[in-house]
This record gives C-alpha cells, sequence and structure tokens, in this order.
C-alpha cells in the first residue's frame, strides 16, 4: 500500500517519491531540459515528399525537419489500397496532424505518425478510428473470464459517448480500476481530443497542439488511487496546476493533494535524499547483518547475497536462511528503488533444503508481486542461482544521475601505483631503443612519482645504469594515477 507521494519540483527538475512502509519505495526523476518529446501531438507542415524513400520531411517547428514514413501514415479503411505511393497521400506544403514516435536523435529528426493514440491511466483512446467503438483489451488479462466481464463493464459506461467516434485499448491496469476511475479517463482523454482539434483549427502550422503529461501529472495519473494518504507538492505554482489537473479529470484524487510549507525540505521527510546517494552505491546493508552487493553492466544486473556479520540464528543453516529471506524483501524494493531492468541473476547463500529454497523464492515473488512494472523470475538452478527479468521502461536511477569515471573509464578499478611505475619502466626501455634520447622525463601523479622515490627507487636506479641515460621526475597534480608522459630531450 502506497502511504504517500512526495513530490519535488524545482525549475531544473522534477523529482517524486513514493513512501510505503515508512520508506521510499520508487524513485522518478525528469529533468526539464532532457524531457523528450514522445507523444506530443503537432500540427505540421510538409516540406518535402521524397518518393525514392516512401517518405516525407514535415516541419513541427523543431531545428530539424521531422521523418513521415508512408507505413506511418493513417489513412481512413478503404479510402486508398495498401500500396499506394506516399506521393499520392502527401504533398509538399500539406498541414498535417502528426505525433511524434521517437525522440530526434544526433542529426536525426523525429520519428512521425499520423495515427495518433492518446494515453490515460486505464485506456488508450484512437480517435481516428471510424469503425464504431470499438474495444479492444490488453494481452496481459489473460483470463477469458475477466476479459468478458471488464469489456461489458466498459461499454456500458460508454453510453454517454455514444456521439464520439474512435476506438479504446484497456490497458493492464483497468482490470483493477473500479466505474469512476474508468470513467475519469473517459472524460480526461475525450477533452484531451477535443482540446487537440479545436487548436488545429485555430492555430497555424507549425505548432503544438497536445504535450504528454509531465511527471508530477503523470503520476496523478498513474499512481493516485483511494489507498494513497496525501501527495504532498513543495511548489506552490505547481500545487495550483495539479490541483486544477485533478479537479478536471480527477476530482476524487483533488482532496488529497497538499502544499508542503514544512521548513526542511520535502525529500528531508523518510530520509529520501540519503535513500537516493545509497541506490548509487554497489552495497546495500540488511538489518539483520548481512549485505547485497549490486552490479549493473550493460547486458545483466548480478546480485550477490552475503550473511555479513550476521550470527543470530540457532543454526549456520538458519543464518543463511534468515538472511536470504531479508534478502528477497530487500531486492525487490531495490529493484524499484534504482529502477533495474532487463536480466537479473541473484545469488543467494547455498541453501541446501530445497524447503528453504522455495521459502525464499516464495518470499521474492511475493515481494517482487507489488511491482507495477512486469517482472518474472524463475526457480532455483542447478548452479543455486536465480534468474529474472524486469521489463525496462525508463533508464535506471545510475544511468541518469551518473557518469561513467574519467579516471577508470566505467571500469570500477584503477591500476595500482606500483602497477603504473613497471609500465613507465618498459616504457622508458622502449623509447630508449627506438629514439635514443639523451635524457628522460617521467610525469605522472604523486602517488606514482613518491612510489618511484621510494619502494620502487632500486629498479628506477637499475633502470637508469642500464640505459646509461638520466631520468628525471616530475609530479603533476592534475594527473589521474593511470596517467603518465613520458619527455624525451
Amino acid at each position: 500500500m502506497i502511504e504517500e507521494i512526495l513530490v519535488n519540483i524545482t525549475p531544473q527538475e522534477t523529482r517524486v517519491a513514493i513512501i510505503a512502509q515508512g520508506v521510499v519505495q520508487e524513485l522518478h526523476i525528469e529533468r526539464s531540459q532532457s524531457r523528450g518529446i514522445v507523444g506530443n501531438v503537432y500540427l505540421g507542415k510538409v516540406t518535402r515528399v521524397l518518393p525514392g524513400m516512401q517518405s516525407a520531411f514535415v516541419d513541427i517547428g523543431l531545428d530539424k525537419a521531422a521523418f513521415l514514413h508512408v507505413a506511418d501514415l493513417w489513412m481512413p479503411k478503404n479510402s486508398k489500397p495498401d500500396n499506394t505511393p506516399i506521393e499520392k497521400l502527401v504533398f509538399d506544403g500539406q498541414t498535417i496532424l502528426v505525433q511524434v514516435l521517437k525522440d530526434p536523435l544526433g542529426t536525426k529528426g523525429a520519428r512521425l505518425s499520423t495515427h495518433i493514440s492518446i494515453a490515460g491511466r486505464n485506456l488508450v483512446f484512437l480517435p481516428q478510428e471510424d469503425n464504431g467503438q470499438q474495444v479492444a483489451i490488453s494481452q496481459k488479462i489473460e483470463n477469458l473470464e475477466d476479459r468478458d466481464a471488464l469489456k461489458k463493464r466498459f461499454q456500458g459506461l460508454l453510453t454517454d459517448h455514444q456521439n464520439e467516434s474512435g476506438s479504446y485499448i484497456l490497458r493492464t491496469s483497468a482490470e483493477d480500476a473500479d466505474d469512476q476511475e474508468l470513467s475519469n479517463d473517459l472524460r480526461y482523454l475525450s477533452a484531451t481530443w477535443k482540446k487537440i482539434q479545436d487548436g488545429s483549427k485555430q492555430i497555424p502550422a507549425p505548432c503544438l497542439l497536445h504535450q504528454d503529461l509531465s511527471l508530477a501529472e503523470r503520476v496523478l495519473r498513474d499512481l493516485a488511487s483511494d489507498a494513497i494518504g496525501q501527495i504532498r507538492v513543495d511548489s506552490a505554482e505547481n500545487f495550483e496546476k495539479l490541483k486544477t489537473f485533478a479537479k478536471d479529470f480527477m476530482p476524487n484524487q483533488e482532496s488529497k493533494l497538499i502544499l508542503y510549507r514544512g521548513e526542511r525540505p520535502l525529500f528531508d521527510l523518510y530520509d529520501t535524499e540519503s535513500e537516493i546517494n545509497r541506490a548509487l552505491g554497489r552495497r546495500v546493508d540488511l538489518k539483520s547483518g548481512g549485505y547485497l552487493m549490486i552490479d549493473q553492466t550493460e547486458s545483466m544486473t548480478t546480485i550477490d547475497v552475503n550473511t555479513g556479520s550476521y550470527v543470530g540464528a540457532r543454526t549456520f543453516d538458519d543464518t543463511i536462511y534468515k538472511t536470504n529471506l531479508e534478502a528477497a524483501q530487500t531486492i525487490a524494493r531495490q529493484l524499484r528503488l534504482r529502477n533495474l531492468g532487463g536480466i537479473i541473476i541473484i545469488d543467494f547463500i547455498d541453501m541446501h533444503s530445497k524447503e528453504h529454497q522455495d521459502a525464499v523464492l516464495e518470499e521474492l515473488n511475493k515481494n517482487l508481486a507489488r511491482d507495477k512494472i512486469r517482472t518474472s523470475a524463475n526457480p532455483f538452478s542447478s548452479l543455486g542461482l536465480v534468474e529474472m527479468t524486469r521489463k525496462r521502461t525508463r533508464e535506471s536511477l545510475a544511468h541518469l544521475l551518473c557518469e561513467p569515471c574519467e579516471v577508470c573509464q566505467g571500469k570500477g578499478q584503477v591500476k595500482t601505483a606500483q602497477s603504473i611505475c613497471y609500465e613507465v619502466l618498459r616504457e622508458v626501455l622502449r623509447e630508449h631503443r627506438q629514439f635514443n634520447p639523451k635524457e628522460f622525463r617521467i610525469i605522472a601523479s604523486a602517488d606514482v612519482i613518491d612510489r618511484f622515490l621510494e619502494e620502487e627507487s632500486t629498479h628506477l636506479a637499475q633502470l637508469i645504469e642500464f640505459i646509461g641515460k638520466p631520468i628525471r621526475l616530475q609530479a603533476e597534480s592534475s594527473f589521474n594515477q593511470e596517467q603518465y608522459d613520458i619527455v624525451l630531450s
């Protein structure tokens, strides 16, 4: 159960913390400079049709013209054959309603579609469909009886929208939505489409007609429910905007919005700032004294469970079992907190009892069930590992807030000063044989130079004697431990 939502808004970014059981369960961050345009609806103007590529460039008011392929052109059924070339469907200077499918990337402009879809919390509205009010249901709702009951219930709510065309897709979350929540979605989608239509008749192209909701608004749309106690917002201006949004589209959530006026920063509540910093580290301590080591790579995430200092159970097997049980709960929370996705390998401490393995897996699945993002965990493998997947929906917290270390280039470790010293000695010998200069000057970090003057002084003296040339040392404070330069003179 979500107890509270904290919404921290500044001009540069919006941060949202989901609180349950008195601790932070999820973090969502959106930065104003990197906010995407996928889902935005524009009134564009065709600037060039390219028959050879079966594509067209469309000006939607951005720096680069956007790209529209013939496969992404929506046409009413039976209006044109499927293989009609693009030059017979659009023309230069034409005003056209488009939606962004992909953000601009590098030199490429945004990818567009003329098939408009508007997403709500529980519904997706396809307003251009002209074959009656068709209702489709997400394939993730697998039970046929549940599908039929949901469809029948939703069609009963459509009686107030009989004058509107278009089709609807019931999302997975609709299965748990009551009639009021579905009606709120219908009203929001209908009002959004009307606003788009009115704007397309009144504003000249190119122009933005509909922008996908901000993070704070998406929180209201996607996360607010009857189970939530309150939603605290620390920006007076945005608080009023959210109140208006809730009043128009989610009136049953309006009373839960609270303007936070406390002297302490909002994210100091529930120790949220510290929780963010801890979520960027590898080690996660368990209350029992055990700990997790979480390593995120490009291909997968690995989680290693260790007993640490925990010796509280009667036997060693019980110690392992209790540590693994606590780890299962913490792992599920850390996946949400860090927003880890893709393949995840969990190395629980080895358990010889099949009963203990089943209980730990059951505890893991029970906690994963609280995740709104689809997860799947397999039984213990022959190596004692649990392989699982979690759908990638957005960047992980580490990828969003961090960048590869300039010193280690993302390796997570650097060569020791001793290793660098030996590398430098080999390089000096190589340069001597190739160029035979009068003398050498080694420029390196202070730690490497100190090592040459102390522990490696004998090896340096031996090399000087062998090559018969002087070697001077110079410490450079701006160099990291792996950086060095050899100057010949």
